[in-house]
């Protein structure tokens, strides 16, 4: 039998990170054992439908390279996709269980059944709820004559359909991440399996879209395990063979309790959408991983490891590499605390894994975004540089001076008073020999600065941090960034002779 799961999101607003986590591990799972991974949009509760939000999923999972076998865009063999679209098929099997006795019709209205909570509450249930005890005093086909029930029917009173949930049972099934689960039905209620607007619940359309489309797993978030033995139950009452299941654990907030959301983004300054997001009610904009500068296959990486582990220390890894170290028995029970940094540290790790040309081709569109210019060429060697001390591209920008010309301490208060501070006795000499030597150089690479630079030291008796600072801040204005032979090396020996020579002047001043 091929493997066949799903990721059945509800358009209900934008794609959070464990939604995709969600959807990653069907992806892993299904491409290890050579099956299928489908989309399928949940869209039965109309009340709760956001526009832009399917074409949000589609666009989230694209970056994400997480390709689908079957959705509602390029279709497929069990179509169509999306539950509004398969309405006209779900009143038949709820009508079905209802002739077969394992469901019935209810036409309570929403003031009976508060009455009926609030009498419940009365009687001192911690858990009110419609199900095997109170069914029986409540309006349905179950309670009323079949004549009676028909004459409403034909008449068009407002009604749904009910599970009939067995008196006394015991629900069990096996959860592949945490074992045996075992439910009495005394602690389940009758659900709603069919509304009164016409559109099938979430529990009767998942099932029946689960059977049509030959489902073998269904690997969804922890949220719905306590609705599993409701559905184990319609899987019995179909006399169906049911999917395999799997629960993933919650993903934490970095700090405190509770599921990661929103909120804690916003309070700790970090995205938890895979994408930009504007609320179209509200106009708010939410930011994303790759609007930030997250390589997708670094947010993937991260996600991938909140909740499983190879079994190895390894960290960094491909999604081929993910794919074949997938195992659902290395997904852990308890939930998974996200860490903001280790998030950075991923993209840190990709991000020097890019090759120079792809990093210089985005620096150089960085610096066009500033209005300055530079050849590709001088942009891939900077990149080079760069990128050891960059998290996201955008901070290659810190090397900005490496295509400006002039001093660096021009308009630079901080700069010149972080020089004054290094300016020592003998710093002027050192770096008036240093200057003579620099112009003396024929081919200006980095060894030849280095070589510049040792000798000057050596002349005045100096080590390296007597004279670096300065050397640093009058050719960078900054104390931090990559090696200044190297640095040196791009700007050119007639740039560095000129920032050099400013600084020096600087400098004189003070002694």
């Amino acid at each position: 039998m091929s493997v066949r799961v799903r990721f059945a999101p509800s358009p209900t607003g934008p794609l959070h990170m464990g939604g995709v986590r969600t959807a990653l591990y069907n992806y892993l799972f299904a491409r290890k054992h050579g099956g299928q991974f489908l989309l399928r949009i949940e869209d039965t509760d109309q009340t709760r439908f956001v526009p832009g939000a399917e074409e949000y999923i589609r666009k989230s999972l694209a970056w994400c390279g997480l390709r689908t076998d079957e959705d509602p865009w390029q279709g497929g063999p069990h179509g169509p996709y999306r539950q509004s679209e398969r309405k006209h098929l779900y009143r038949s099997y709820a009508e079905q269980l209802v002739k077969e006795g394992k469901a019935y019709y209810a036409f309570d209205t929403a003031d009976e059944l508060e009455a009926m909570r609030e009498r419940l509450k009365a009687a001192g249930a911690s858990a009110p709820a419609y199900n095997a005890v109170t069914r029986d005093h409540m309006r349905n086909s179950l309670s009323l004559s079949t004549s009676e029930t028909q004459e409403r029917i034909d008449r068009g009173d407002a009604h749904v359909i009910r599970l009939k949930v067995p008196r006394q049972a015991e629900v069990r099934f096996e959860d592949l991440i945490r074992g045996w689960v075992t439910v009495h039905s005394s602690h389940l209620d009758d659900k709603v399996l069919y509304k009164s607007d016409g559109m099938p619940t979430y529990h009767l359309a998942n099932i029946v879209d689960d059977h049509l489309m030959g489902i073998t797993h269904v690997i969804r978030g922890e949220e719905w395990l306590p609705s599993a033995p409701t559905h184990v139950l319609l899987y019995e009452a179909f006399g169906w063979e049911r999917p395999a299941f799997a629960h993933l654990p919650l993903i934490l907030k970095p700090d405190g309790n509770g599921k990661l959301s929103k909120r804690d983004g916003d309070r700790l300054g970090f995205p938890v959408f895979p994408l930009d997001w504007q609320d179209p009610a509200t106009g708010e904009r939410s930011s994303g991983y790759r609007e930030r500068g997250y390589f997708p296959e670094a947010f993937i990486n991260m996600l991938a490891l909140l909740g499983w582990n190879p079994g190895t220390d390894q960290e960094v890894m491909s999604l081929e590499e993910l794919t074949a170290l997938f195992d659902l028995e290395r997904v852990h029970k308890g939930g998974a605390r996200f860490n903001p940094e280790k998030a950075r540290w991923f993209n840190q790790q990709y991000l020097r894994q890019q090759p120079d040309a792809e990093l210089g081709a985005q620096l150089q569109q960085l610096l066009a975004t500033k209005g300055i210019a530079s050849t590709g060429e001088k942009a891939v060697a900077a990149a080079a540089l760069l990128k050891e001390r960059a998290t996201f591209a955008a901070d290659m920008l810190e090397g900005e001076y490496l295509f400006t010309t002039g001093s660096p301490l021009e308009h630079n208060r901080e700069a010149v008073d972080e020089l004054q501070k290094r300016w020592k006795p003998g710093t002027t000499a050192a770096l008036a020999t240093f200057i003579a030597k620099v112009g003396a150089i024929t081919v200006a690479d980095a060894p030849a600065f280095e070589q510049a630079f040792n000798q000057a030291l050596e002349e005045h008796g100096l080590k390296m941090g007597q004279l670096m600072p300065a050397y640093r801040l009058c050719v960078a204005g900054r104390m931090q960034g990559p090696g200044m032979f190297d640095v040196s090396a791009i700007l050119g020996r007639d740039e560095v002779l000129s920032r050099l020579e400013t600084g020096l002047k600087t400098g004189s001043t003070w002694g």
